[in-house]
């Protein structure tokens, strides 16, 4: 039996789009092999079938996601991902304090191996720049704002492990958790119908470690 779609994941849904709150551990889209069809997407077109992915977090980021619910729509949006019109800021727990308040990550990345996707750090890799924040800190760990201003795979964690903090309760490049610390808090675009200007936030579902 499939699984079912969860309605408190629903922030937002007009005629032409809907915004998600992912859970963590759950896929975007279906994998190979059957104990990898279960999916975000596969769940929403029980109720919508015509809807469309039009970005991807990893299985173990929550957050906010957008779907279009139509062909013209999504290509609409997909522009404005390609323009980086989108605002997108994450929240991370991470192992260690950083030694400023804030910075810039501008580190190319490339795909060092397949499966399990793996990437690292390579100077012939594709440009990738990460805006940081610091927020809070206890003892051993920070939570940091995040803002990805290139929307690369895995970005977000390995410019975190290049720069010697790692984000809590990463199994491939850090420690493993009870969970990954990583949640996409807010969400900001112009809607391609109305033109209005939207902001969506969702608060973070977990708690800074304390050593």
């Amino acid at each position: 039996m499939p699984e079912l779609f969860d309605a408190r994941w629903l922030v937002h849904s007009d005629a032409e789009l809907l915004v998600l709150d992912k859970p963590s551990g759950l896929l975007c889209q279906p994998g190979l092999g059957a104990e990898l069809s279960d999916s975000l997407i596969t769940r929403v077109q029980g109720i919508w079938p015509e809807a469309r992915l039009v970005h991807r977090l990893d299985r173990d980021t929550s957050g906010l996601m957008l779907l279009a619910l139509s062909a013209e729509c999504h290509r609409a949006l997909s522009q404005l991902f390609a323009a980086r019109q989108v605002q997108k800021h994450y929240l991370a727990d991470v192992e260690g304090v950083p030694d400023r308040g804030e910075g810039v990550i501008a580190l190319p990345i490339a795909k060092r191996q397949h499966r399990p996707p793996l990437y690292g750090v390579d100077p012939v890799g594709k440009p990738c720049f990460t805006a940081w924040r610091l927020l809070h800190q206890s003892a051993a760990f920070s939570r940091l704002e995040l803002e990805p201003r290139t929307g690369r795979s895995h970005q977000l964690r390995v410019h975190l492990q290049a720069i010697g903090h790692p984000i809590v309760g990463d199994p491939l490049y850090g420690q493993v958790a009870d969970r990954l610390h990583l949640h996409a808090a807010a969400l900001g675009f112009r809607h391609p119908g109305s033109g209005q200007e939207l902001m969506f936030q969702r608060p973070c579902p977990f708690d800074l470690p304390m050593p």
